[in-house]
């Protein structure tokens, strides 16, 4: 069933976040930035080459800013990363929704705010030509040449004209150098990536993308470390504290805990003996990834779906 909610203060034993595994070569120096040693000048753009996005993708992988990867399928709204000063002051906040499927969940739907604008996406799963957005609120609001978000423009794209794969994205470069937000829709899956995110615009977000700093998961006290990812995506529930971004509430709101799947280790063991797409083909299907823990979500979403197309949402 759900996990504990929020916590709220350390706990008495906290463990270390989530580390890379243990490897027998030498660990390069772009892991481990020199940030520590120079505190009182940290560099804004020190910590922009070691990951060129962070993120969720629509079958709910996390991806931190540090480019660890993690799962949470949970049905919940989730804190996806948050930050009050955000732009000298106008704020950023990055909401997800989604919605679970016997024992994966997707994200159907993302919510952004930056300053007075509020921009929604949401997924469809017939795939149609027309983008679901909400602008402010309204239902396909009218959206011109010059539409912006906070001040930022927001540019709309598609792939190849096609129909299932539409792209939102948020040019931040005005304030941050080539940063961006960028919202992915493949039929009913939505995802979220921060391009090129740098310390000077994303160093002071919280959520479920981690510490920019150090990388560790923290709950919302910005101290207790959080390596249980049930735990962690519970942690980041949308609370009545912050603010309510989706045009319409959805269950389950707080103090109604996110939705867990009953076995999600059983029945993926399950799923994949009844599988008729073999883990060969989905290999094949999403090779083209230059990231390796990409290809591996990759993967998993096509045995997940049992859709071999999956592979076009990466």
């Amino acid at each position: 069933g759900p996990t504990s909610g929020p916590t709220s203060g350390p706990t008495s034993d906290p463990t270390s976040g989530p580390t890379s595994p243990p490897t027998t070569a030498p660990v390069t120096p772009i892991i481990v930035p020199s940030l520590p040693d120079v505190p009182n000048s940290p560099d804004p753009y020190a910590l922009s080459d070691l990951v060129d996005s962070a993120g969720s993708q629509g079958d709910p992988h996390f991806k931190t800013w540090k480019n660890e990867h993690f799962e949470y399928h949970g049905q919940c709204d989730l804190v996806l990363a948050k930050d009050p000063n955000f732009a000298d002051g106008l704020g950023l906040d990055v909401q997800i929704r989604t919605k679970l499927v016997r024992f994966w969940s997707y994200i159907k739907s993302a919510a952004i705010r930056i300053g007075n604008d509020v921009l929604e996406v949401e997924g469809d799963a017939e795939g149609t030509v027309e983008l679901r957005y909400w602008m402010n609120m309204e239902f396909q609001g009218p959206l011109l040449v010059d539409t912006t978000i906070g001040g930022f423009p927001i540019i709309f794209n598609s792939r190849d004209n096609n129909a299932n794969k539409k792209i939102i994205q948020i040019d931040l470069s005005s304030k941050y150098a080539g940063a961006m937000i960028e919202i992915q829709v493949w039929k009913e899956f939505v995802k979220v990536d921060f391009k090129n995110p740098t310390l000077e615009a994303f160093g002071n977000a919280v959520g479920m993308l981690g510490d920019f700093e150090s990388g560790k998961t923290f709950g919302r006290d910005g101290v207790t470390e959080i390596d249980d990812f049930h735990k962690f995506g519970n942690e980041w529930q949308v609370l009545p504290t912050d603010l309510m971004l989706f045009h319409k509430a959805e269950s389950p709101q707080f103090p109604k805990k996110c939705i867990e799947p009953e076995d999600p280790r059983g029945e993926r063991r399950r799923r994949l003996e009844e599988s008729s797409v073999s883990v060969e083909d989905a290999e094949k299907a999403c090779a083209s990834l230059t990231d390796e823990l990409d290809r591996k979500d990759c993967v998993y979403d096509i045995i997940a779906t049992q859709d071999m197309a999956m592979a076009g949402a990466y």
